[in-house]
């Protein structure tokens, strides 16, 4: 092994590590070690560079574009929403909704389709008096599979498409994965109806679980004149003398005040609706000025009015709130917003609220105005899930939406006819959905996730270090060497596995282009056309069942269902295996 080789190895070792245990942002951890290897001259500018440029990136980041017009007008909610109907049965409902929506996950972007579906799905099986948690895993997995079935299925698609033409080499169809997908969504399908629905746990949602623990950790206290902090603003009342509870809300002259935060006065008189653990209830019962009262008769309805509602939002894997209190983040001045309680791992966590480290994932139950909804919507932090009854707005933009996906429909022909190519296609669109004012500006500004575009772009110049090292091609060859003696389908399996490996832990898209140049060195090796070797790497990185974590779908349904991390092994390891099984089966007698 050479210096540059020991090197690159070491500074691939340091990234992980970082992405894995979350210090800072992925986007940031991939971007950092480009600039390295940049400046220690592993990488030229141009290899720098060239992932920004390339054609699958392009395609990706106008696809988010096309992506929010089709979410924006809601034909896809509508749709399922009526699918559903009354079903009695919630197997027979998961039936009904799954295929259409794997089939759906091949032409348009996973990420939106269960952000926008999980509060229609929720409402729907909470009315029934069906469990959440029966009905999201599922969807998200669906999903994750119906992304191999097209090119533009998910964005590891669209990456390995990209580096196979900037390496000068022929990029895939439209439908080069179906004949793998096809196999893997049907059993995928058949899995999660059976064996996986069995798995699958009976969890209330984290909003019905704060709810039935409201008695635990909401208070209400009111203040009198001889408070010795009277006229002193929240930060000093909360610093000094009621330590570690969290005020939500603050009710003067029976109404309650339009803004609370860091900097809001306590006057005689208020009542205070604050969070806090039995233990700081405790510690404060006795300070002269405070009447307390326990939550034994406060519920989480009776802190709503009419200009205030019960929102339930998931902190976002890209959100600045990620390793953040909710002080130092100042949550209330920044969102307008109380945070009434924080759900992880379907436990709220037993401590003082404001001082909580925020992860993604985290289920907040907030207090806001209702504009914040509108404010927040495509907001990098959050991924907003409330309860509220969507169809109606559906039906307003029903023939928006429908002309919205007619015009994809068409686009894709073009592509399939090979016509134009699917950037240009994508160009064409946006172009198209911007003259007819389908989306706006703001829309285009706003849909775009430009940590996912910093990252992906980053990781191609990571790729490049580990090629131009010769860090590739040392891997490769001892991948081969284990592998070679029983044969091409333990090369593939091996190359899968550690794919996999690497997408439930990092992230797709940097295990994706990690692998990629390990792929082509194996099938160089081997003598052998590198198109199946590719394959099982593409399908590998997009195929993240066994953590929340891995892919962001399963992130979005982390809290709402309810979720503890261990579901996702229970029920994601068999339909790894199954998925791996199928994958590295139809690969080798398609292609070798």
């Amino acid at each position: 092994m050479t210096f540059e080789m020991l090197f690159v190895l070491v500074m691939i070792i340091i990234m992980l590590m970082l992405l894995l245990f979350e210090v800072i942002r992925a986007d940031f951890v991939v971007f950092l070690f480009l600039v390295i290897f940049l400046m220690t001259d592993m990488i030229s500018t141009e290899d720098a560079l060239s992932g920004f440029s390339n054609e699958g990136l392009m395609t990706i980041l106008l696809l988010f574009i096309v992506a929010s017009a089709i979410e924006k007008h809601g034909v896809i909610e509508g749709v399922i929403y009526k699918l559903l109907g009354d079903n009695t049965s919630p197997r027979m409902a998961l039936l009904k909704l799954l295929p259409p929506v794997g089939v759906s996950s091949g032409f348009l972007n996973n990420t939106p389709i269960v952000l926008a579906l999980t509060p229609v799905i929720k409402d729907w099986a909470l009315k029934r008096g069906f469990s959440p948690s029966k009905f999201l895993i599922p969807l998200s997995y669906i999903t994750i599979i119906g992304g191999t079935l097209t090119l533009i299925g998910t964005s590891t698609n669209l990456i390995i498409h990209g580096l196979l033409i900037s390496d000068g080499k022929e990029g895939y169809s439209f439908f080069q994965l179906a004949p793998v997908g096809i196999f893997i969504l049907i059993v995928g399908l058949i899995y999660l109806v059976t064996i996986g629905y069995k798995l699958l746990p009976t969890h209330l949602g984290a909003t019905e679980k704060i709810e039935s623990e409201t008695k635990e950790f909401l208070a209400e206290a009111e203040i009198s004149e001889d408070f010795e902090y009277c006229n002193h603003s929240v930060l000093d009342v909360t610093k000094h003398a009621l330590k570690g509870i969290y005020i939500i809300e603050i009710i003067r002259d029976k109404r309650p005040l339009p803004e609370v935060n860091a900097y809001t006065y306590v006057e005689a008189g208020d009542r205070i609706i604050f969070s806090a653990t039995l233990e700081s209830i405790g510690d404060i019962k006795d300070v002269k000025g405070l009447t307390l009262r326990t939550g034994s008769e406060l519920t989480l309805d009776d802190l709503q009015t009419d200009d205030t509602v019960l929102i339930e939002a998931v902190v976002s894997h890209r959100s600045i709130l990620v390793g953040k209190t909710l002080k130092s983040s100042q949550f209330k001045t920044r969102y307008q917003a109380g945070v009434i309680a924080i759900h992880r791992n379907n436990k709220r966590i037993n401590s003082k609220v404001g001082d909580i480290v925020l992860k993604p994932g985290d289920t907040l139950l907030l207090l806001a105005h209702e504009s914040f909804l509108d404010v927040n919507r495509y907001s990098d932090d959050f991924y907003i899930v409330t309860n509220l009854t969507p169809p109606d707005k559906f039906i307003r933009n029903k023939r928006q939406g429908l002309g919205v996906l007619l015009l994809l429909g068409v686009m894709i022909s073009f592509v399939v006819l090979g016509i134009l190519s699917m950037l240009k296609a994508m160009l064409v669109m946006v172009v198209i959905l911007s003259l007819l004012k389908l989306i706006t500006p703001r829309d285009v500004v706003t849909s775009v996730q430009f940590d996912v575009i910093l990252l992906i772009g980053s990781a191609f110049g990571v790729g490049k270090a580990i090629t131009n090292s010769g860090l590739a091609s040392f891997v490769a060859e001892h991948i081969v060497d284990f592998a070679k003696p029983l044969g091409l389908i333990a090369l593939l399996t091996a190359l899968y596995i550690i794919t996999n490996i690497f997408t439930e832990l990092i992230t797709n898209s940097a295990a994706a282009v990690i692998m990629y140049p390990i792929a082509i060195e194996v099938a160089e090796m081997m003598n052998v056309h590198y198109l199946g070797m590719v394959i099982a790497v593409t399908i590998a990185a997009s195929s993240s069942f066994i953590t929340p974590i891995g892919y962001q779908t399963n992130l979005i349904v982390y809290g709402p269902g309810g979720y503890k991390f261990t579901d996702y092994i229970k029920v994601g390891v068999p339909l790894s295996i199954i998925t791996m099984i199928i994958s590295v089966i139809a690969i080798y007698f398609l292609w070798f």
